[in-house]
């Protein structure tokens, strides 16, 4: 019988079933979620701790790999130009997925198209705090206290959201406070605490152990609602300053694809991650470290990203920011 193009057609149709078993549904093979930082941050643990959940639902291994460097944005580009078939996941946060869009002038990616964004996982608001002995007990004394002198704050490094959030703040209040940048938030607190800083617009995961030891006050946190761990502490925007009334800034983290990644696995890759933050355990664990934790849907993570952007992007412009 002659092997004719209607017989290759034939052949190959009665053959696809087979192929598509082969293939396998997704997923059939291991998956990397990168970190865009060193092991042992809290990026590094909710990434660890999710990828235990997604393997034993998934039935494939997740394989956490660290990528640090340049702020985050080095693990970003990195996982933005994978292959878009859901087996490279990038763990990101506020700085490499919003502020750095504005922030590094060359970056490699773009935030907005380069990731298809799978849902955010955690948020947490920075605590403005101050020395449990100095004068200042409200967000209103220390307004008033940085019209007479510029008050310094403690940062873990020019650029991040801490110092951006302060500068958001100084924007918004009309003041101006003193940055003073640090090779991490520890030397920051030391300070804090020994009464050489004024204040911090601190990490809530950082503060808390001071707040709760008497050592340092919090004057206010910086998001929308009050945090259930600290339910006496008001919002920046409660207090009712001019110019605070729609404050605020939250740091997140969240999961995404890259750009171009088939719906229905970016739909599957949604589905596990909001059951897997929404088990006791998870819940449990990093709402007992100061986080608000639940999944969303990828139009509501991308929707947030979309706020942020522009948000971050003002607060760089209109203070000049740098990096060096």
């Amino acid at each position: 019988m002659p092997f004719t193009r209607r017989t290759l057609l034939a052949a190959t149709l009665a053959l696809l079933p087979t192929l598509a078993l082969a293939q396998g549904a997704y997923p059939n093979k291991p998956i990397r979620i990168v970190v865009p930082f060193p092991p042992g941050g809290s990026t590094d643990l909710l990434a660890r701790r999710l990828g235990e959940k997604l393997a034993t639902a998934m039935g494939q291994p997740v394989v956490v790999e660290n990528k640090p460097g340049a702020g985050g944005t080095t693990g970003a580009d990195f996982v933005a130009k994978s292959a878009p078939d859901g087996y490279t996941l990038l763990m990101g946060v506020t700085g490499s997925n919003a502020i750095a869009a504005s922030l590094y002038p060359k970056l490699p990616y773009d935030t907005l198209k380069d990731f298809a964004p799978v849902s955010q996982l955690v948020s947490a608001p920075l605590v403005l705090s101050v020395n449990a002995g100095s004068p200042i007990k409200s967000v209103r004394d220390y307004v008033a206290a940085a019209r007479v002198k510029p008050l310094s704050h403690g940062t873990p490094g020019n650029g991040t959201s801490m110092h951006l959030t302060a500068e958001m703040f100084d924007q918004a209040a009309g003041v101006r406070l003193m940055h003073v940048p640090y090779k991490g938030s520890a030397p920051a607190m030391n300070d804090l605490l020994g009464g050489t800083l004024d204040s911090m617009f601190g990490d809530f995961l950082v503060l808390l152990p001071q707040i709760k030891a008497g050592k340092v006050t919090p004057l206010a946190v910086t998001s929308a609602r009050r945090h259930p761990m600290l339910p006496d502490v008001p919002t920046v925007a409660e207090t009712g300053l001019p110019g605070l009334a729609q404050f605020e800034a939250a740091s997140w983290q969240g999961l995404f694809a890259p750009a171009g990644v088939p719906r229905e696995v970016l739909a599957k890759l949604n589905t596990e991650v909001v059951k897997a933050m929404e088990s006791a355990d998870i819940k449990e664990f990093f709402g007992s470290q100061g986080f608000i934790v639940g999944g969303t849907t990828p139009e509501q993570f991308k929707a947030l990203i979309e706020s942020e952007v522009p948000k971050w992007g003002r607060v760089v412009k209109a203070g000049n920011i740098k990096l060096d």
